[in-house]
């Protein structure tokens, strides 16, 4: 099979994920417990006013027909009116999402550059203390949940050392500041660091973990001796040479990462009360605001998808030996 066949055939394995994680997302929502309709209908309303709303909103229609027009409006990203903001879900979307990418980039960066940093010297000292004790810091960061390490970081410096904000993104006084006037002030900043970086822990253990592996394989082959042989430096041979060539798989698996770790800071959103997508996707399921709930997941799930596709296209641009059968 050719590349363009391949490319092809995943395109078409992406429409039927996108149709398959719709059509759960559909019916998961109408089928919990609860009546969506008491968020949004006031017990002082007559009865034709109810049913008014409840027209306007497309409910008082058959569910098979919610159905096909849910799909139909997914397809030109228009995921309805919210029931709690009265506002179509792509501004509640287009609200959040910067604060969400803000967040998860930052965290992503240093996950990343100490990820690689540390696998690198790990996979370079193998064998030694150094090696053991990160091997074992990636474990416990990828095994302890993240929310329970963002509750402790604020229980310890928010609530016992006051040195870190319990919640939010930014203090009083800055609703006046545009987006990124807030991004480059001090105050944002001292918001940012705590969630950003227990994100980080997170992630980091994901390229800790690859590198270190990448870097065991390159050392044993044979252009590693022959740099040696050249009297080149230990350190000109580890970072120039070694880690040169075990980036492959990093490079790969960072866009699958990336794409996870906009769902991973979900959690983050909520215990650090940030003001992302995430939070105001809990915050939508807890209201039954269907529209919301459903335009949060689409977009998070349509993320992943993309840069899963996009780590298997980069992987095969970047090592010819692939071949797509």
């Amino acid at each position: 099979m050719g590349k363009a066949s391949f490319v092809i055939r995943r395109i078409l394995q992406l429409g039927v994920t996108f149709w398959a994680v719709g059509t759960v997302l559909f019916f998961m929502f109408r089928l919990m417990p609860g009546d969506p309709t008491s968020f949004i209908i006031s017990p002082q309303m007559t009865p034709e006013a109810r049913e008014q709303v409840i027209a306007s909103y497309g409910l008082d229609e058959p569910l098979y027909v919610q159905y096909v027009k849910f799909l139909q409006n997914a397809l030109t990203l228009d995921f309805g009116q919210s029931f709690q903001a009265k506002a179509p879900v792509q501004e509640v979307i287009m609200t959040y999402l910067p604060n969400t990418l803000v967040l998860m980039l930052t965290a992503f960066a240093i996950a990343y550059f100490f990820g690689i940093t540390l696998g690198v010297l790990s996979g370079w000292y193998r064998g030694s203390r150094f090696e053991r004790s990160t091997v074992i810091t990636a474990l416990v960061a990828r095994s302890v949940p993240s929310f329970w390490v963002g509750l402790m970081v604020l229980w310890v410096f928010g609530a016992g050392f006051g040195v870190i904000p319990m919640s939010g993104m930014s203090g009083l006084g800055s609703d006046t500041q545009s987006f990124w006037q807030m991004v480059f002030s001090v105050d944002f900043l001292r918001h940012l660091a705590a969630p950003a970086l227990v994100l980080a822990y997170y992630f980091m253990g994901y390229p800790l973990l690859i590198m270190r592996s990448s870097m065991l394989e390159v050392l044993s082959e044979d252009f590693v001796d022959v740099c040696r042989a050249k009297g080149l430096k230990e350190r000109t041979i580890m970072f120039r040479h070694a880690a040169r060539n075990a980036l492959l798989p990093i490079v790969t698996a960072a866009a699958i990462a990336l794409g996870y770790a906009v769902g991973g800071s979900v959690l983050i959103e909520t215990v650090f009360a940030w003001p992302g997508i995430g939070r105001e996707m809990v915050r939508a399921v807890l209201r039954r605001d269907f529209p919301v709930a459903q335009g949060t997941f689409m977009v998070l799930a349509a993320t992943i998808i993309i840069l899963n596709f996009v780590a298997d296209l980069v992987y095969g641009y970047l090592d010819p030996r692939v071949t797509y059968d």
